[in-house]
């Protein structure tokens, strides 16, 4: 299977891990959003990564519909079953999901909006919106057990997006969740493997 994406993307990313824990090998094709290329559009029309393309030529996209596949296929290896396990792993998902796309919200802002044109006072709300995530994760990590599951490798790919990006906004504000991502990556070398990277 063909996982189109990038090394930096923490969907790309948590689809990654989530391949290794559910027993798939994925083939990642580098893929430029901004050129919205025939392969890309023609897998997801919405021109968004990550998108990947079974072996029967069909597609999925969005990390989730992605990890949820991954985790069927392999007899739910991923996704916790009991009730009270799976609310937690996808309430932390959505967190971890929804603070990255809120940082990456000022990343992009910054990155291609002229200076005169950005609009401070919408920058520092999506800044509010990842800090309050940030510090609800914080409470939210103390709960997870050693075995990884879509909980943990959504938080590690949505963290070390974050540090690739904007280090201090992690390392400085959110120290514990800094230390708690180290311990996770080291704990597991496969899955760091799969870590966000330039």
């Amino acid at each position: 299977m063909r996982l189109l994406g990038t090394r930096p993307s923490p969907f790309t990313s948590k689809v990654r891990m989530a391949a290794v824990i559910c027993g798939f090998e994925l083939d990642l094709v580098p893929t430029d959003t901004a050129e919205e290329g025939a392969t890309l559009v023609g897998t997801n029309p919405i021109g968004k990564i990550p998108a990947l393309v079974l072996d029967d030529g069909s597609s999925l996209y969005d990390s989730r519909v992605i990890c949820e596949w991954l985790d069927r296929s392999s007899g739910n290896l991923l996704i916790p079953q009991i009730l009270a396990e799976w609310s937690q792993a996808k309430r932390i998902e959505a967190l971890a999901d929804g603070m990255t796309e809120a940082a990456m919200l000022t990343l992009y802002e910054v990155r291609y909006r002229p200076e005169d044109k950005r609009h401070q006072p919408w920058v520092d709300k999506q800044w509010r919106r990842a800090h309050r995530s940030l510090d609800a994760l914080e409470h939210e990590v103390r709960s997870l057990g050693e075995t990884p599951n879509l909980a943990h490798i959504a938080v590690a790919s949505d963290l070390g997006w974050l540090d690739l990006r904007f280090s201090n906004e992690l390392r400085d504000r959110h120290a514990s969740l800094a230390r708690w991502m180290d311990h996770f990556f080291a704990a597991h070398p496969e899955l760091a493997a799969h870590r966000p990277a330039a």
